[in-house]
């Protein structure tokens, strides 16, 4: 249970990141001329932000079992 408090813990660092960095990146070069703003927070929110998630969740998991 301690590895998936630590993973899940770095999972929503991993979360985080991801969101930031894909809403910048989606509103400095989307070519969406209209509404890129909306685009770049939804991009961020609900899909790049949870593939942030798990891929951090795995290695947080795996770095956790791995050290402790």
């Amino acid at each position: 249970m301690k590895y998936v408090g630590i993973g899940f813990l770095i999972g929503l660092a991993g979360y985080i990141l991801a969101a930031f960095l894909s809403y910048y990146l989606m509103g400095k070069f989307s070519s969406n001329g209209h509404d890129r703003s909306v685009e770049a927070s939804m991009t961020s929110i609900f899909f790049l932000g949870p593939i942030g998630f798990i891929l951090a969740f795995i290695g947080g998991y795996l770095w956790a079992k791995h050290t402790f």
